[in-house]
């Protein structure tokens, strides 16, 4: 049979890998859903924590099962040392993807190699619960550093959200803004078999242990064409600086055949479900900081590329500039996406493990 008798799915197009339980993206109806639940109504109901816990046990959890999970996650979120360590060893120019890589690399290897190789499901759990409490704190402090500013310690008394803002700036965030974020890490949770999600299930499949999963999604995740395109966002609207300037610089984007990022979608064809929700945060937002000039050139920049290709935003047109008015650097947006998506990736290494 020579090369030409084979019929290649490039990027794996229109194949069918495995089922999950997880989440279901149906692309007809323009729906997401977490274990059944549209993940509007999650957002607009439910804290980060009770989604992770959702995602994990494929139902919401009870309030005693909520408290449990809030304590154990307070409990466990200043960073190590070694990992405080290895992270100032690392150069302010490296990437903030490599150093949130390095460090999840760094919190696997400091477990006993016993609990590492254990990849039963309580097992796994229980190291996801970790990660999910760590990694808002080595965001947080990559971010610092950068700015030549202290670490903050965690504070008990907050909530995911709320900390994770108070670790990042060393303030308490207003209630819209730290709803808002709420809601980002709620819609960035999970999203089926994207790249990085099938990245950490083929690991797993090889009976690779958990952190070596998620060190993997993460390298998948870092590329523009996934995770790095909230951040590209920013880049565009850094580079086209007001509302006025869009259709001149669309003209030359388009002549020069440039990938637009923050539009379209691998699954959705009319428009990512998640938009309306992450844009109505926004909106909040941009009130909230008097960003009207932002808002203008991102409806200017939405309204004339849809015009000229019919091609809709995706989660990540919204995120960018969500993250940018709360005070995030850009190159941290993406470890952004991390601190959320490690409650999908989770939810779906144990699922593979479970029917490897």
């Amino acid at each position: 049979m020579s090369m030409t008798d084979v019929e290649i799915k490039k990027g794996l197009a229109g194949v069918t890998v495995d089922y999950t339980a997880v989440s279901k993206v149906n692309p007809e109806t323009n729906s997401l859903l977490y274990r059944g639940y549209p993940v509007q109504e999650l957002a607009a109901t439910q804290s980060f924590e009770a989604v992770a816990l959702l995602l994990w046990n494929g139902e919401l959890p009870t309030r005693e099962e909520l408290r449990e999970f809030e304590a154990f996650e307070r409990s466990h979120r200043a960073l190590d040392d070694a990992v405080r360590t290895t992270i100032d060893l690392l150069p302010l120019d490296a990437h903030p993807m490599d150093v949130v890589r390095t460090a999840v690399s760094v919190v696997g290897a400091l477990a006993p190699a016993a609990e590492v190789a254990d990849n039963s499901a309580a097992s796994d759990l229980a190291k996801a619960k970790l990660l999910f409490a760590k990694i808002p704190a080595i965001v947080a402090y990559d971010q610092r550093r950068r700015r030549g500013e202290a670490i903050v310690d965690p504070r008990a008394d907050l909530d995911y959200s709320r900390n994770f803002l108070w670790m990042t700036f060393g303030e308490e965030a207003d209630e819209i803004v730290a709803r808002a974020f709420a809601v980002s890490m709620v819609l960035y949770a999970e999203h089926s078999f994207n790249a990085s999600t099938f990245t950490a299930r083929v690991i797993t499949s090889t009976t690779a242990d958990l952190y070596s999963a998620v060190v993997g999604a993460i390298g998948a995740l870092k590329g523009a064409l996934h995770g790095g395109a909230n951040e590209a966002v920013m880049h565009i609207f850094d580079e086209i600086g007001s509302a006025e300037n869009v259709g001149p610089w669309l003209d030359t984007a388009l002549a020069e055949k440039r990938k637009i990022m923050g539009f379209g979608h691998r699954v959705y064809k009319k428009g990512d479900s998640r938009v309306p929700t992450m844009k109505a945060a926004l909106d909040t937002l941009v009130e909230h900081y008097d960003a009207h000039d932002l808002a203008a050139l991102y409806d200017a920049l939405e309204a004339k590329f849809v015009e000229r290709k019919g091609i809709y935003p995706n989660l990540d047109y919204p995120s960018g500039p969500a993250y940018h008015l709360i005070g995030f650097d850009t190159p941290t947006f993406t470890p952004l996406f991390v601190a959320a998506r490690i409650t999908g990736w989770t939810a779906h290494i144990i699922e593979q493990a479970a029917s490897n």
